[in-house]
């Protein structure tokens, strides 16, 4: 991707987090063991269902697998950065590496919506058409749906890349918030921004909605289908089976909202920065662990995976 660059600027710097060095310290020390553990609890439950000959052909967990991958992925995209940046006070970073981040953070955030979507999907179909499930649900299927979450996610995001570093950035070049966020770039930008805003704006909130009503109305028929469940056995294991998936919605979905509904004024930047900082960087941490304790099978296959391994 070529990004075209007619511009006086070349770099951003990116202010961070305004905290004295003992605050820069103590931020280094915490986001370092987040992002360690974000990366071993995610390659755990990769490994765990590679390994288990069981659930590498499920397509719940063959989407858990590439779910995983996919928060190890946008973990990285900006906690090493972050972590240099607070390890060298100038924060400089080049145009063209500014954007990058940006383009693969947010392809990464549209992909991530898209993966909750289409597990959504498959719990709807295994809760709501079981007898159906094998046949729709293939291996096949669930393959393709992994390549359309990440194909549909990266190309979606080419074009509003493309027409914001056509703009032309000739005056400040000093970005409040800890990443490549399109809101800041686009304030920094001299020229008029005419539709580019409007189009990046509709892109983004497109996708948080369809992926969001589709989740909604899939869960929706599977409440609808466990409370007319005859068996109280069927509709708890129902429930638990779902609940991780709806914790790790709301977690998601809840932590965008509330930056949406941010306030406007000088408080808007932090808090953008904070509620930013929680879904990239502490929802990543959070997701394995809601999935492996609500999940006895991916528990049981760990303690085989350990056993195999003679590590108990």
């Amino acid at each position: 991707m070529e990004l075209v660059n007619r511009t006086t600027v070349q770099e951003f710097i990116l202010l961070g987090f305004s905290v004295g060095q003992q605050g820069r310290m103590l931020l280094f020390a915490l986001f370092s063991a987040i992002y360690t553990l974000t990366l071993a609890e995610n390659f755990i439950i990769i490994m765990t269902v590679i390994q288990d000959s069981h659930l590498a052909h499920l397509p719940m967990y063959i989407l858990l697998g590439n779910f995983s991958f996919l928060e190890m992925c946008y973990v990285t995209a900006t906690v090493p950065r972050m972590l240099f940046d607070l390890s060298f006070t100038h924060g400089i970073i080049s145009f063209h590496a500014c954007f990058i981040q940006f383009y693969v953070f947010f392809s990464l955030g549209n992909t991530e919506c898209v993966f909750l979507s289409a597990m959504a999907l498959d719990r709807y179909v295994a809760i709501c058409h079981p007898l159906q499930y094998p046949k729709i649900m293939s291996q096949d299927l669930c393959y393709a749906l992994v390549a359309v979450c990440w194909i549909f996610g990266f190309v979606l995001f080419v074009v509003p890349v493309l027409l914001i570093s056509r703009l032309c950035f000739c005056g400040p070049n000093i970005i409040d918030h800890f990443l490549c966020d399109p809101g800041p770039i686009l304030a920094l930008a001299c020229s008029p921004v005419g539709y580019v805003a409007p189009v990046l704006h509709a892109i983004v909130s497109s996708v948080l909605l369809a992926t969001f009503l589709f989740i909604v109305v899939s869960y929706g028929f599977v409440g609808i289908t466990l409370v007319k469940a005859s068996s109280q056995s069927s509709r708890s294991k129902g429930f638990s089976t779902v609940s991780s998936h709806l914790a790790v919605v709301t977690l998601f979905f809840g932590s965008i909202a509330a930056m949406y509904a941010s306030p406007n004024g000088e408080s808007n930047a932090m808090v953008t920065k904070v509620v930013t900082l929680f879904y990239s960087s502490v929802t990543p941490l959070l997701n394995p662990l809601i999935y492996c304790l609500r999940n006895d099978k991916i528990k049981e296959a760990m303690t085989r995976l350990l056993k195999k391994k003679r590590l108990i």
